[in-house]
């Protein structure tokens, strides 16, 4: 009984403007260890939706954040994220870059800082 079934259909209606209708996204493909970062000024978004605005607040260049950490911190699942970035990356208001590779990760202050920022979240 704690869900309201009209919250939750004005929350689906709202992600489905925001994404063009989309349900997955056709150009750029994201994973949830890709990292994100604004491509666009602070000055330059104020006719975004404000979730847009949101994730590029939170997205500064040069590290940016990773798709889950986004997702966790704006409270939504995974799959919908990824397409909602999907969206701003096709418009060109994020830059994405692929997660570390393997010989990266084998760095022990880097994956400490990476489980140090998570457990903040």
């Amino acid at each position: 009984m704690g869900d309201d079934p009209q919250h939750g259909g004005r929350r689906r209606t709202r992600l489905y403007a925001l994404t063009d209708g989309r349900t997955a996204a056709p150009h750029t493909v994201l994973t949830m260890d890709t990292t994100i970062t604004a491509a666009v000024p602070a000055d330059a978004r104020g006719g975004l939706p404000t979730e847009w605005q949101t994730i590029l607040a939170m997205c500064p260049a040069p590290d940016g954040r990773a798709v889950a950490e986004i997702a966790a911190r704006m409270g939504m699942r995974l799959t919908p994220m990824s397409v909602l970035l999907g969206e701003l990356a096709d418009r060109g208001l994020i830059d994405h870059r692929p997660p570390l590779a393997a010989a990266e990760t084998t760095n022990v202050h880097l994956l400490m800082k990476i489980r140090d920022s998570l457990a903040r979240i």
